[in-house]
């Protein structure tokens, strides 16, 4: 293991460790009678964590800006796509064109990958339905005719930003784009 990864590591486990004991210093009133006992909680509930949620390699470190600007864009893009199928549901006008689209996500599969499938199945009109053969995300989408495939580039872009993620260098948007519609 290289020093980058093992520093990683090093850094999570006490992240956690000192989460953990601050978490017991609240909750037991701080007395300098708790500090040893808070030891022995945090160092039970860092290594049980550590067994049940491993640390992501794929995850360098938490930027506070750029985590700042994807919730920022997710309420913004939230409003309007909810707005979007508002008028689609109230006007018949504009149906619906169901269909999927096939994402190449390059977020290796852990704990990076299930958070951006969590932030884009909260988005409207697109919700995540599992991956294909390749490893690329399927999408079932409202409408296949948005920019479906360009919005979840932006959002992993952001997502990657923030977390400091380590993308696998799989296939972009835009070299290979497949969707598939459905009639409903």
């Amino acid at each position: 293991m290289s020093q980058a990864p093992r520093r990683r590591a090093w850094r999570a486990i006490l992240v956690r460790g000192a989460g953990y004991f601050l978490l017991w210093l609240i909750m037991a009133g701080g007395q300098p009678a708790d500090i040893a006992p808070g030891l022995g909680a945090a160092a039970v509930a860092t290594w049980i964590s550590l067994v049940l949620l491993p640390p992501d390699p794929a995850l360098a470190r938490i930027r506070p800006l750029a985590v700042l600007r994807l919730a920022v864009r997710f309420i913004w893009t939230s409003v309007v796509a909810g707005l979007d199928i508002a008028r689609r549901a109230f006007s018949p006008s504009l149906p619906l064109k169901l269909g999927y689209h096939h994402y190449p996500v390059a977020l290796p599969p852990g704990t990076s990958r299930n958070l951006f499938m969590s932030v884009t199945s909260l988005m409207p009109g697109t919700l995540p339905t599992g991956t294909d053969e390749s490893g690329r995300l399927i999408y079932h989408c409202l409408d296949v005719e948005q920019p479906v495939l360009q919005e979840l580039g932006q959002e992993e872009a952001q997502l990657v930003a923030a977390l400091g993620a380590a993308p696998d260098g799989a296939e972009r948007p835009g070299s290979g784009d497949e969707h598939s519609r459905t009639n409903a």
